[in-house]
């Protein structure tokens, strides 16, 4: 019996197991997000354990607001430890992470019962982690952590529903986790641990047997939840404003246009678009990368959304009570889900309705059921016995053709943002090496260093991957005021304070500092080939004379000295975005330089 639980946890392990070996080798060094989750990781225990999530959209920088809560950087910081508190000890706690939540999820549908109800779950579960993808799944950006521990809610909330009681602490759980790490999740979240908790509440008032029992499950639920919920409740009570106060004024006068129902209800139909997801689990891309938003329209959505309501009535008038709770679930969390995108404000990212594919996902599953429980119901038992031969069949060879092509894909995989963390980590050692040998006032490690930027191209994500460098290094290094929030209060070193300035400098700023006379250069890289450079150099004309003939003359400065701005610009046409993309992965050279204070004290 055994076995039967733990050879698909195994199976489900290997590709992770791959994928982290295979990190190892390259030598991977976090920026912007990944950096800032790495620093806060490194604090978790000491005086300045976080108390709330990574910086979002949330409020006007620099005084932004932040994602609820920091349950996953606490999660992640023991293996993280455990693994040698290295960069790549960060994405193999996640890939651990990922292993767990998956087998806690299987543990789940043992419970739930039936060798083909388990082998449909794990045909999920496999389907889910290939369609997402291992690059997205092993590493912890707010946006991904959460998505497996969201497959872990709706799995434990159903089987709450069907029945089991004694699941209820892993929906807070996982609930808990999911509500904390990303905005986007925070109703879903909260309304299926709410949904799950009255559910065992409602049992445990109306029958006798077994009361005792479901007040337990009940106060250690309430335990683990308020547990959860105790560092942002003190950052709310240690700050003014708290970071559940901007939050709330945010959402409630969002500065930017809410997307509303009608376009929530087309952006959600979009993702339910289950064969562009298979898509992305048979070819091993990853339905994130096949595309950020599905252009298949609404049409394969509303047709799911038909076949499962109807199916949800057969369900029903069958009186099946295990089918009757998966409906349920996908019924409450499609509704939530339109009312959670519906509130969507701003630019409407692809991560901000990644949960839709699980929700999609189950609806599919529910239908099927829902269609086998039919067939049962009108066959006679030889020709059911076929049936349940010929689905265990096809479950089990989803699970072994996904087990197959995740391993494969598992062995070329990249790390997150491979081509910038490939040109900062070749200016850190140099970097290192200018300011241990007293370059431009450096005093090594006994020294206090102000880290800027001047990026021309990605908006100085390496700059808080020099800043989490040069920390592990054992420098005091931090940013001015303005960058309080992403770098953390306690890494906030102003110029007048710092015995030297770090400059990291790409694209035409590092002219700039070229000719300054006080700043030295201690590092330049630019890792494009030749064919590289004369394609970046083919493009830029091109955008340029692209960007006047559009009337976007205003944009033409931009792209020498904020790519990414111009890549995120609404009017720029899709066909210049993907030469805009395209510049982004060439990249442009890098350089760090070391200044001394008063240049930036006198202006």
């Amino acid at each position: 019996m055994l076995a039967s639980w733990w050879l698909p946890v195994v199976v489900l392990a290997v590709p992770f197991a791959v994928a982290a070996i295979r990190l190892i080798s390259r030598h991977w060094v976090p920026v912007l997000d990944m950096a800032m989750t790495e620093l806060r990781v490194r604090d978790v225990g000491g005086r300045h354990t976080p108390l709330i999530g990574l910086p979002g959209r949330i409020g006007t920088f620099p005084d932004q607001g932040s994602h609820p809560g920091p349950l996953s950087f606490m999660m992640i910081a023991p293996l993280y430890r455990l693994f040698g508190s290295s960069a790549w000890a960060m994405l193999a706690a996640t890939c651990v992470i990922a292993v767990v939540v998956l087998g806690a999820a299987l543990a789940v549908a043992r419970r739930l019962g039936g060798t083909v109800l388990r082998l449909g779950i794990l045909a999920v579960a496999f389907v889910l982690v290939q369609g997402y993808g291992l690059g997205v799944l092993t590493q912890p950006w707010n946006p991904y952590f959460p998505l497996l521990f969201w497959f872990l809610a709706f799995v434990a909330a159903w089987a709450v529903l069907a029945g089991d009681d004694g699941v209820l602490w892993l929906v807070v759980v996982a609930g808990c986790v999911c509500a904390q790490t990303h905005i986007s999740y925070l109703l879903l979240a909260v309304v299926t641990v709410v949904l799950a908790i009255a559910v065992v509440a409602v049992r445990a008032v109306r029958e006798p047997v077994g009361r005792r029992h479901r007040i337990r499950v009940l106060a250690v639920a309430g335990g683990i939840a308020v547990v959860a919920w105790i560092p942002p409740l003190v950052d709310q009570l240690r700050h003014t404003p708290g970071n559940i106060s901007m939050l709330r004024d945010n959402f409630q006068h969002p500065t930017e246009t809410v997307l509303g129902f009608r376009h929530g209800a087309s952006l959600l139909l979009r993702h339910l678009d289950i064969a562009h997801f298979l898509l992305g689990s048979v070819n091993g891309s990853g339905s994130i990368t096949v595309a950020a938003e599905p252009s298949s329209g609404p049409w394969p959505g509303i047709v799911l959304v038909v076949l499962w309501a109807a199916s949800a009535i057969a369900a029903w008038r069958m009186r099946h009570r295990r089918l009757i709770a998966l409906h349920v679930m996908v019924a409450v969390t499609l509704l939530v889900g339109w009312i959670s995108a519906a509130r969507i404000f701003g630019k409407v990212w692809f991560y901000l309705t990644l949960w839709a594919w699980t929700i999609g996902t189950f609806a599919v599953v529910a239908v099927v059921w829902t269609a086998v429980e039919l067939v049962r119901r009108h066959v006679d038992g030889s020709a059911m016995v076929t049936v349940r031969r010929g689905l265990v069949g096809v479950l089990g060879a989803v699970s072994a053709v996904c087990g197959i092509v995740l391993v494969v894909h598992a062995v070329g995989q990249e790390a997150p943002e491979q081509g910038l963390s490939d040109s900062l980590r070749a200016v850190i050692d140099p970097t290192v090496a200018a300011l241990r040998d007293d370059v431009n006032g450096a005093t090594g490690t006994a020294g206090r260093y102000t880290v800027l930027w001047n990026d021309a191209y990605f908006f100085g994500s390496q700059g808080y991957g020099l800043v989490s460098e040069l920390e592990r290094r054992g420098f005091a290094a931090g940013s001015p005021n303005t960058w309080r929030v992403p770098l953390t209060r306690q890494r906030v070193i102003e110029t007048a304070t710092a015995t030297a300035v770090v400059q990291f400098a790409t694209g035409s700023y590092i002219q700039h500092w070229l000719d300054t006379p006080t700043a030295v250069e201690v590092a330049h890289v630019d890792l494009r080939t030749p064919a590289e450079v004369a394609e970046f150099d083919r493009l830029h004309a091109e955008l340029i004379a692209a960007l006047q003939a559009a009337g976007l003359d205003d944009l033409v400065p931009l792209v020498d000295v904020n790519l990414f701005g111009v890549q995120l610009d609404p009017r720029v046409p899709v066909t210049l975005q993907r030469t805009v993309n395209r510049m982004l992965e060439l990249g442009e050279p890098t350089a760090v330089f070391i200044v001394p204070p008063d240049v930036y004290v006198d202006g």
